[in-house]
């Protein structure tokens, strides 16, 4: 049977791998909230770029009569 000590030794020892796991997964988590968040003005960006580029074009194309062989 294992005295008092030596299984408070072993709980120690789990709670620092624990530790070092929820340290790890908060960095990964930080870092992908990074990558998420650059992802997101990106897309903004280029939803902004679509708007412009439509209102250059001066329709949409959706709003064309369809090919005279239909």
């Amino acid at each position: 049977m294992n005295t008092l000590e030596e299984r408070l030794t072993e709980l120690e020892v789990r709670l620092v791998f624990i530790d070092d796991g929820v340290a790890a997964l908060n960095a990964a988590v930080a870092m992908q909230d990074q990558t998420m968040l650059a992802m997101r003005r990106e897309l903004d960006r280029l939803r902004s770029d679509l708007i412009g580029l439509r209102s250059t074009l001066g329709n949409d194309v959706g709003n064309e009569p369809p090919p005279p062989h239909y």
